[in-house]
């Protein structure tokens, strides 16, 4: 029989003790890792889900890596189906797809708004944007005819002033001449990602393509998604060899920019939320760890009595220090359970009921996002368990101090 474990668990099991000090300061301690733990739960899953729901909005528009011609994103590159099929062969890449890019005017009878079409056919993955429709529906993209369909934002809406089912010109300047165009309002998105809200609208490959005065297989390039947004690094490195000494039918190389380095600041904005998690765990722990100290020296102070009385019967100091471990690791245990209970509910409560909600011109989220991460929650408590533990391993020692006839002299 584990004799410190025995004792422990009958300490910490005698109910009838109403010992004036050490019963308030189990439950401070109880208390102080329960906070703890569910604040650090808490920051994590909010953390993790404002970097994705982040990621995957500008992924959405961007896609994952982006192949242009090698001279500049301006000029054309020849992309065939032959083409999309060698990029979706590349390891790691889930899709491909094309685009054309042209710059215009969205004109009504009382403002104008300069935009940027991008022009998609009907291989293109429409799920981020299904997904952030407010009105009207999407239309069949083509790359062969076009009925000029448009699809744009919100925002754009309310400053133009229109509506989905709307006409609305559209004029194109080049070096010769203006031409116009007129196209119909399909539908609205809102990403409140004011980079792409403000700028971008979407219509037929087919369209821009004419706009700018290509063939067929003329794009400003392709858009491809991976399959492991983990290994985006790599996944770019496998196009590039995909890429390499291969030149499209006009004799033009290609390169390829992962979306990491399209908007540098953007990712660079959301590494640094990691330090904030870093810092708010140091300090929780911390606080998890002072509290258990100041808890584990009442108790042991409070309980001399008993201390004196084991040492008397021959118990040995590393003996009474395991049981006071062990009794601080129930009291430990015990402020995990609730930390998950209080921490979890919380997440759980904002993931189902978006109860807290954010300026989404600020944050380009309307409420505040969870994302739950059952392997790093296991591992923080985990790392609060042992930390706890250890830190208590040198106010331990005070024990070694307890003379077993001065402290049994007095009652």
């Amino acid at each position: 029989m584990n004799f410190p474990l025995f004792i422990a668990k009958r300490i910490y099991s005698n109910k009838g003790d109403h010992r004036k000090v050490s019963r308030p300061a189990i439950r401070i301690a109880t208390i102080g890792v329960a906070i703890g733990l569910a604040v650090m739960i808490v920051t994590v899953c909010v953390v993790l889900g404002f970097k994705h729901t982040i990621s995957e909005k500008v992924a959405g528009f961007g896609s994952h890596i982006q192949v242009y011609n090698v001279q500049a994103a301006g000029y054309p590159l020849c992309i065939d189906d032959s083409t999309l099929q060698a990029y979706e062969a590349t390891e790691g890449v889930r899709h491909a797809e094309r685009i054309a890019l042209t710059q215009g005017i969205l004109k009504t009878d009382e403002d104008f708004l300069g935009v940027i079409f991008k022009g998609i056919a009907q291989e293109y993955d429409t799920t981020f944007l299904s997904q952030n429709l407010v009105e009207g529906s999407l239309p069949q993209f083509s790359d062969s005819a076009t009925n000029y369909p448009l699809v744009i934002s919100k925002s754009m809406a309310n400053k133009l002033r229109v509506k989905t089912g709307d006409r609305i010109f559209a004029y194109f300047i080049d070096t010769d001449n203006v031409r116009a165009r007129r196209f119909t309002i399909c539908a609205l998105y809102q990403t409140n990602m004011k980079r792409f809200d403000d700028q971008t609208c979407l219509t037929d490959l087919y369209a821009t393509q004419r706009l700018n005065g290509w063939d067929s297989l003329q794009c400003t390039g392709a858009e491809l998604l991976v399959d492991d947004f983990e290994q985006l690094k790599q996944t770019n490195i496998n196009v590039l060899h995909t890429l390499k000494g291969k030149t499209d039918r006009d004799g033009n190389g290609s390169v390829s920019y992962a979306i990491t380095e399209v908007y540098p600041q953007v990712f660079s904005w959301l590494e640094l939320l990691d330090i904030n998690v870093y810092i708010i765990l140091g300090l929780m722990i911390a606080v998890a760890g002072f509290t258990m100290i100041s808890g584990l020296l009442i108790i042991i102070l409070e309980r001399t009595q008993m201390i004196g009385l084991m040492k008397a019967l021959g118990a040995r100091n590393s003996s009474i220090r395991h049981t006071f471990l062990w009794f601080a690791a129930f009291i430990i245990g015990r402020g995990l359970l609730w930390g998950n209970v209080v921490g979890l509910g919380i997440v759980l409560l904002q993931k189902y009921t978006g109860i807290i909600t954010l300026d989404a011109q600020t944050y380009y989220v309307n409420e505040a996002p969870m994302e739950i991460n059952i392997p790093l929650i296991i591992l923080l408590n985990v790392v609060t368990l042992l930390v706890s533990v250890f830190v208590l391993i040198a106010p331990s020692f005070l024990v070694s101090h307890i003379h077993p006839a001065r402290s049994m002299h007095y009652e």
